[in-house]
């Protein structure tokens, strides 16, 4: 009996010590989550940004990774699907064990996940311009705000183009719908009449513009300089830009900026119709500095592939991810609150020659670039800030906003705070 007990025992011991090497090995490496489209509309867009962070963690675990550790990216496919990134998020945290989370581009994409990064004090790193009017303390947007890209963009039209009437094209969702809704306003207080602005929608993936496009021709006859500011996201962009060619729309006559066109987009579309339409974004594969071409030099050795581009949310994820291994090493470790704490302030270099730098309002500082199409599919720039912009995370032209400010720094610690009322939990 006494033999079978210390046989027993032994067992248990055994098997104690490989579960214990098992956990030992599962706690090696730091994971890193990675949320992007990479099926359905979006993945025009977000197929490269899952490779950049693919990138960016070969690159960092050849350093050493951080905190000693390698890191391990887990990547999931929310499939352009929005209610799916919200259960792909909770499957990378809970299951996964991710320490932080990059990923999104839609807005709805992000919004659908803000709840679940919240409930489980998780970090998202969110590279894509938006629409403003929002500051989580989970999350860390390191794309443009409005005033980071759309802004600008009508500021550049207005006054070096002497545009007087304006189309305000998007796709149906809450990224173009808001951005529009402070555009207008906007440009009424600039003294553009209502009947000088034209807003059209259509649905993701939308296919037929003929008649969209024949519209705006029209509209662009009236005798005043007109400009189309297209909010146009994923693979919709492809047919747009064909049936402008087809219809003859040059940029000397009626130019388009747009806020979600870039390299990766132009690469799928022949860009000898589009020469001169313009795109508003805080980067171009294109910038002359030294910092962008040992990136670009790296990331086409990891891709093997010597025409493969760079474009503005890679250089957002490059940011995030820098500042976020900066903060951990700041923090001493992963956890999420210290991380939170330690990431305002930190600044790295960005790929335009300047530094970006975490806001309290967990935003980014950023320079803003306009650039032309070119034949080739790539931009020359023609404008840009002489610095970098700090974000308005809410807009100074809306009812309800313009009273808000987000700070997340103790004591205030609050998303939207009334200075106004003096409270946290603010509109109106």
């Amino acid at each position: 009996m006494n033999r079978l007990l210390s046989r027993f025992a032994a067992s248990a011991l055994v098997a104690g010590s490989l579960l214990a090497t098992v956990a030992a090995k599962a706690e090696d490496t730091i994971k890193i989550g990675i949320l992007h489209s990479l099926s359905g509309t979006m993945a025009i867009s977000e197929t490269t940004l899952k490779d950049t962070m693919l990138f960016l963690i070969d690159e960092q675990n050849k350093k050493g990774g951080v905190l000693g550790k390698k890191l391990e990216a887990v990547v999931v496919d929310p499939a352009s699907n929005w209610p799916l990134f919200a259960e792909k998020a909770r499957e990378l945290i809970t299951k996964n064990k991710v320490v932080a989370t990059f990923g999104c581009w839609t807005s709805v994409s992000r919004k659908s996940v803000l709840p679940v990064f919240e409930e489980l004090n998780s970090v998202l790193f969110y590279p894509v311009q938006y629409e403003g009017e929002e500051s989580s303390k989970n999350i860390f947007y390191t794309g443009a705000a409005p005033n980071q890209q759309a802004i600008p963009a009508v500021d550049y039209l207005m006054e070096n183009e002497k545009v007087q009437r304006w189309v305000l094209a998007g796709t149906d969702y809450v990224y173009p719908r808001t951005t529009n809704k402070i555009l207008e306003a906007y440009l009424k207080a600039k003294g553009v009449k209502p009947e000088d602005i034209m807003i059209n929608y259509t649905p993701f993936g939308h296919s037929d513009w003929q008649t969209i496009v024949a519209d705006v021709k029209k509209f662009g006859s009236a005798g005043k300089k007109t400009a189309v500011v297209s909010t146009i996201n994923g693979d919709a962009n492809v047919p747009f830009y064909k049936e402008l060619g087809n219809q003859g729309i040059k940029a000397t006559d009626i130019p388009v900026v747009a806020f979600s066109v870039g390299e990766e987009e132009l690469a799928g579309i022949d860009t000898k119709p589009l020469v001169g339409h313009l795109a508003a974004w805080n980067y171009f594969q294109s910038v002359d500095v030294p910092e962008n071409k040992a990136f670009i030099g790296k990331w086409q050795a990891y891709t093997k592939n010597a025409k493969r581009t760079t474009n503005d949310p890679m250089e957002a994820h490059v940011i995030g991810f820098n500042m976020w291994v900066k903060a951990v090493e700041k923090a001493g470790t992963t956890d999420a609150t210290p991380v939170i704490d330690a990431m305002v302030g930190v600044s790295v270099p960005n790929l335009t020659g300047g530094l970006s730098t975490m806001m309290p309002n967990h935003h980014i500082t950023k320079p803003v670039l306009i650039g032309e199409i070119k034949a080739d599919g790539q931009f020359n720039t023609v404008w840009q800030t002489p610095g970098t912009v700090v974000a308005n995370e809410w807009s100074p032209y809306l009812e309800g906003s313009k009273d808000l400010i987000a700070d997340w720094r103790a004591p205030l610690s609050c998303g939207n705070f009334n200075v106004k009322t003096g409270k946290c939990g603010g509109k109106g």
